[in-house]
């Protein structure tokens, strides 16, 4: 049902929006609200003469609405389209997570085990620290480290290997468990646990557990695959006032679990329907619950540009933030990285989610995310009391 050409994609996408089937859900109208984001989404793009993007709304499990906007590299007459590649940055970090609970309810690894069991060489300055780091505080952002500790040696194109002993030379600020820190390097250590312990490539159990059973058309892992797709966004980065295209940085791509997937809007779409519970032969309702439980307070959210008018308490589970949004949870993350925004949330009450992927580095991204959100959970909720309304007076 989806041309792949992208030619009639987002005309048929906003014609089906307000047919979706869910008894429950078919109540709520959203179809003008859908088509009133795609206008939006479009305009913000002009406006900041943003090269390309893309995105896509899921509700239950069908991918209402998506489209493509802008070109794939300015100076290039080729478009974007829902099929187009784009890197995810710190999107990928929810694929790590779903991943890493896939491989540890199979038995490979326990969420509670120490991380130097697996990486005995790992130490921080004071060796009581290395005792109390568990597997699940990389995925958690709860090792207690300072925030972005060594990103500046990723950027300065620095192998792993010459990064991971730098941190014998510090301690972490609080013992692992007990307080936040955003991690790229640490989290990216979830990496070498589950090669040690599957006797498979990264790659390869991403393809294995999530790419095919979830039939994601177009994801793939690393620069390699980046590249093999043709239909690839390039990225952009502003100068002397205006976007110019740049070269693809190899460097986070070195931590796959941190920065490493690339995928379409239609790939995160798939990906946002089994959030939703509705691939439960990958991820079981128990998974998920286990992926989104709340793990560390993330206090610095409450401050976040556009988002701090309606969050009220945020914190991080495994991979994923969860975001109390007014009087809804929100499940969420966003990504940055050279030349590329990308965001993914959801609603699991609601059954509603929403991807949004472009090529160059612009904040228009928390505007037009709190833009979709503050609007289809105020028009839901609105809907619903009507609905209460008529039935309590049928009665």
């Amino acid at each position: 049902m989806i041309n792949r050409k992208g030619v009639t994609v987002r005309q048929y996408f906003l014609a089906i929006a307000c047919l979706f089937s869910s008894s429950v859900m078919a109540e709520i109208e959203l179809g003008p609200l859908v088509a009133d984001f795609d206008e939006y989404f479009a305009a913000n793009l002009t406006e900041q003469k943003i090269p390309g993007g893309a995105y896509a709304i899921v509700r239950g499990n069908k991918i209402i609405a998506t489209a493509g906007f802008g070109v794939r590299q300015l100076g290039s007459k080729e478009p974007v389209d829902s099929y187009t590649v784009f890197r995810i940055a710190s999107v990928s970090k929810t694929f790590a997570a779903g991943l890493a609970s896939i491989v540890a309810s199979q038995g490979h690894f326990n969420w509670d085990d120490n991380v130097t069991r697996y990486l005995p060489e790992f130490s921080f300055k004071s060796a009581r620290y290395n005792k109390q780091l568990k597997v699940e505080h990389l995925l958690s952002q709860s090792t207690g480290v300072m925030a972005n500790a060594y990103d500046n040696l990723i950027e300065a194109d620095l192998l792993p290997e010459r990064i991971m002993p730098q941190f014998s030379k510090i301690d972490p600020l609080c013992p692992p468990g007990q307080c936040y820190g955003y991690q790229n390097v640490l989290f990216s250590l979830i990496e070498p646990i589950m090669q040690q312990t599957t006797g498979k490539t990264y790659a390869e159990l991403m393809q294995e557990h999530i790419f095919t059973p979830l039939q994601l058309p177009t994801a793939s892992v690393g620069l390699d695959g980046f590249f093999s797709t043709e239909n690839r966004a390039m990225p952009h980065v502003r100068a002397r006032g205006s976007w110019h295209s740049t070269k693809v940085a190899e460097s986070y791509y070195r931590f796959g679990p941190a920065a490493g997937v690339n995928a379409s809007a239609v790939d995160l779409g798939y990906w946002l329907i089994a959030q939703l519970g509705h691939n439960p032969a990958v991820l079981s309702d128990s998974l998920l619950e286990k992926i989104t439980a709340k793990r560390v307070k993330t206090r610095r959210d409450l401050r976040r540009k556009q988002w701090n008018r309606y969050l009220t308490d945020a914190h991080y589970a495994l991979g994923w933030r969860v975001y109390q949004f007014g009087v809804d949870e929100l499940i969420y993350h966003g990504g940055w990285v050279k030349g590329y925004r990308a965001e993914i949330a959801y609603s699991r009450e609601h059954q509603l989610g929403l991807v949004m992927l472009i090529n160059a580095e612009s904040n228009v991204m928390n505007e037009m995310g709190t833009y979709f959100w503050s609007g289809m959970l105020t028009a839901i909720h609105q809907q619903e009391r009507e609905a209460q309304q008529t039935a309590g007076q049928a009665k």
